[in-house]
């Protein structure tokens, strides 16, 4: 392959727009292209025969007058104006066929009016000819033609319309059915499309089996949610008699590593409880007025870490009309314990996954958390946090994270992660903006966290 061609298949192609994807413009076109040919063919049809009618009409006239006129010449009778003997504006193609012994007909112009000319041959190698008024089927035939074109042009716009109406009602409800599998895909379970309009076609077999599919995936996740909540709640009376049974153990090694087993399990336990509370939707926000800098500083502070805390000036000029708190940072309507619980859990995870230097930067309503470690595996970037999912050798049980995006869907910030070019993880929070004025509460939403494999934004 030379470079020419190298350079030929390198160039982006041409595209059409989107809309031209659609399937009602698609069907428009189809309608459209089938109703011309349609018409087109029945237009030819019928002017070809009408024409045929109107010319044999116009040529058994011009015949019959042909006869007339040459038993008059033959009786030595008086002729007609415009009749005889080679008149003016004859065809020649006609005046010769009539020189060849036959008779023939043929439309020409006779004093600018259109004619049917009739010829026959004469004495002496001359040519007896007359001609027939075809003003009247040449009007006769321009108006069928108006007519076929008219009928045809509403015949396309009537079809056109018809067409329209049903392939819309159709596309709708395939609207419909796509969103309501977004929204199952997002995670809103209870979506149904219940179409009610009795059509047993395909698209009413396709809503019907999403149907099924959303409940029976319902069905089998809320088995799943009672189960983890069941577990979790069955594990906290036997834990807490085992940690007062552990605190009971003479000092020393075994009894250190029993006591630290026992406080993992008591947290991976309320780890569970607090995911189970999450799908089930018994999360209630309680909102007060904080300064974004003062909760990021009490997270580290909580965390026992070495987290580096910046606060940027605010670039957004809505955002430096709003009240400020004592560290320069937005005062924000959150609930503050959820918030705090976010932001726990990223740096905790930054700092166990990732590398030092971790660092947590509050600029206007987003809190960004930063490490130098290896960056996100790959299937957290494609279908976000998962329980019980880790990565090589890592320690942990992917709760953190997972908590972290269900608390942030209560919250309903906007939690999405990624890996810097420069190296290491980025984590990024995104508090919702105030409400304005004529704003109402916001929508009860289901506050349930991304099953394994389902499409979510990116995290971690």
């Amino acid at each position: 392959m030379n470079d020419t061609q190298r350079d030929e298949r390198l160039q982006p192609r041409p595209r059409l727009p989107a809309w031209t994807s659609t399937l009602t413009w698609k069907a428009t076109v189809f309608i459209t292209l089938m109703c011309c040919g349609l018409a087109a063919l029945l237009g030819c049809l019928v002017h070809g025969a009408m024409t045929r009618q109107t010319v044999g009409a116009a040529r058994e006239k011009a015949l019959t007058r042909l006869e007339r006129t040459i038993e008059a010449y033959e009786t030595g009778g008086r002729m007609p104006r415009g009749e005889g003997i080679d008149p003016a504006g004859l065809p020649p193609e006609l005046r010769a066929l009539a020189v060849g012994g036959r008779r023939g007909t043929a439309v020409g112009r006779y004093r600018s009016r259109p004619v049917m000319w009739a010829a026959g041959p004469a004495a002496h190698g001359s040519v007896i000819a007359v001609s027939v008024d075809f003003r009247a089927s040449e009007r006769t035939i321009a108006e069928l033609d108006r007519a076929i074109l008219g009928s045809s042009a509403l015949a396309i716009g009537g079809t056109l319309l018809i067409g329209a109406l049903v392939v819309t009602r159709i596309t709708r409800r395939l609207h419909l059915t796509a969103q309501v599998a977004r929204r199952i895909s997002a995670g809103d379970l209870d979506a149904r499309i219940d179409d009610r309009t009795g059509s047993k076609d395909e698209v009413a077999a396709v809503s019907r089996a999403l149907d099924t599919m959303a409940s029976s995936l319902q069905g089998k996740l809320e088995a799943e949610q009672r189960f983890t909540a069941d577990v979790a709640h069955e594990l906290r009376t036997p834990l807490t008699g085992l940690n007062a049974a552990a605190e009971l153990l003479p000092p020393g090694r075994p009894a250190e590593l029993v006591r630290d087993r026992v406080r993992a399990m008591r947290s991976l336990t309320e780890d569970l409880l607090e995911i189970s509370r999450l799908e089930t939707r018994g999360e209630r926000l309680e909102l007060d007025s904080y300064d974004l800098a003062d909760l990021a500083a009490r997270a580290i502070r909580a965390s026992g870490t070495h987290t580096a805390l910046e606060v940027r000036e605010v670039r957004d000029v809505r955002e430096a009309r709003e009240v400020r708190g004592p560290y320069g940072s937005l005062r924000v309507e959150t609930d503050r314990r959820r918030l705090e619980r976010i932001l726990g859990n990223l740096v905790a995870n930054a700092h166990s996954h990732g590398a030092a230097p971790v660092t947590l930067t509050v600029e206007g309503r987003t809190l960004t958390v930063t490490d130098s470690g290896p960056g996100y595996p790959e299937y957290v970037l494609t279908t976000g946090p998962q329980r019980f999912r880790t990565e090589g050798t890592s320690k942990g049980h992917g709760l953190g994270l997972t908590i972290a995006a269900g608390q942030a869907r209560v919250l309903g910030a906007t939690l999405t992660f990624r890996n810097r070019e420069a190296g290491g993880a980025e984590a990024r929070v995104t508090l919702p903006g105030p409400a304005g004025p004529g704003a109402t509460a916001l929508p009860h939403r289901r506050d349930e966290l991304p099953a394994p494999g389902s499409s979510v934004p990116p995290a971690r």
